[in-house]
């Protein structure tokens, strides 16, 4: 059997900023033919995704070890339905993902709008959706929608939950302004579900550093204990000690503090050497009582709020927030 010719450097490049897919009609125009294409497929060098598209990268997409992975899985599902309707725009949650959003549900469909809303029936499992009157922008080569029109096209699809860790996500990251909220807010007006959508925007917040920073939010909230500060600086004899996720005014003058590990800035290796001294020294203050939770923990019955209520009870209960004294409302705490 004749051996196979090696690929165009080129598509290879492409390839790398396509999250490793390439269109049939890019592959042609390299000069690699579907013949081509067939036997790189038949001998486990690529793998079709659907009749346009092939993935150039042979490992099955669920063994693949990657940093990003649910990122990549997000952002190669919204560059599937680039490839396959060549001159659209990635639109709803597809754009989202290519914006580098946070917060969204591990997979997503591929979702595209053609200009002015055309028709055309979906195909290779991309959603076509109608949407005449949306504002895009270039991404690569391609256009994908504006934030603002992208999320008030995903938000009514997605549970509360995910909504709120999405439009939190944008805030964070500088996506989008608080008066953008009020542009998604119009947009939302008139679609399908955007009833509960609209209810929802006003729970995110720019403070929430992940997804799952939102998520333990929203369950402290469910549960009657929304906290009292985020992402709070602590000092204690003029010295800094540390900046924890959530923190609630005990009674007694302590403070409960929570902290989300395993995600964003607890992530590194570096902070997870650093963050027993750094717990160590909040504890030594006598002033902290703290709690830490895995993003999993939410996903147990009655999910992190319930064990924030549970000891803040336990703990002779919190200082309203109307009686928070003005150093504590907002600023350093000084311990």
């Amino acid at each position: 059997m004749r051996p196979l010719a090696s690929i165009p450097p080129q598509l290879g490049k492409l390839a790398a900023r396509q999250e490793g897919l390439l269109s049939v009609r890019q592959c042609c125009a390299a000069g690699v033919d579907r013949r081509r294409i067939r036997r790189l497929v038949q001998h486990g060098v690529w793998r079709w995704e659907g009749g346009r598209v092939v993935d150039t990268d042979p490992t099955p997409l669920s063994a693949r070890k990657r940093v990003d992975y649910f990122d990549h899985v997000r952002r190669r599902s919204a560059v599937k339905g680039l490839l396959v309707w060549p001159g659209t725009a990635a639109v709803g949650a597809a754009a989202l993902a290519l914006h580098g959003v946070a917060g969204l549900p591990r997979n997503i469909e591929p979702e595209i709008s053609f200009p002015r809303g055309a028709h055309h029936r979906p195909r290779d499992g991309v959603i076509v959706r109608q949407y005449a009157n949306f504002r895009s922008q270039p991404y690569g080569s391609w256009r994908i929608a504006k934030i603002e029109h992208a999320l008030a096209q995903a938000l009514p699809y997605l549970s509360r939950d995910d909504a709120v860790a999405v439009v939190s996500s944008a805030l964070n990251k500088k996506l989008i302004s608080h008066d953008g909220l009020a542009t998604v807010a119009r947009l939302l007006r008139g679609r399908l579900h955007a009833e509960r959508a609209l209810q929802e925007l006003h729970l995110a917040v720019c403070d929430d550093e992940s997804p799952a920073e939102s998520r333990a939010r929203l369950s402290c909230i469910d549960h009657g204990v929304p906290p009292d500060r985020s992402q709070v600086v602590f000092h204690h004899d003029g010295q800094f000690l540390a900046r924890c996720d959530f923190a609630w005014a005990l009674s007694d003058g302590r403070w409960l503090v929570v902290e989300i590990d395993g995600v964003g800035p607890h992530s590194t290796p570096q902070a997870l050497v650093q963050d027993a001294p750094r717990q160590n020294r909040l504890l030594a203050t006598g002033k902290i009582v703290l709690l830490r939770f895995k993003p999993t923990d939410n996903d147990q019955p009655g999910g992190i709020g319930a064990v924030v209520a549970a000891h803040l009870e336990e703990l002779g209960g919190r200082v309203t927030s109307a009686a928070l004294p003005p150093a504590a409302a907002v600023g350093p705490v000084h311990l």
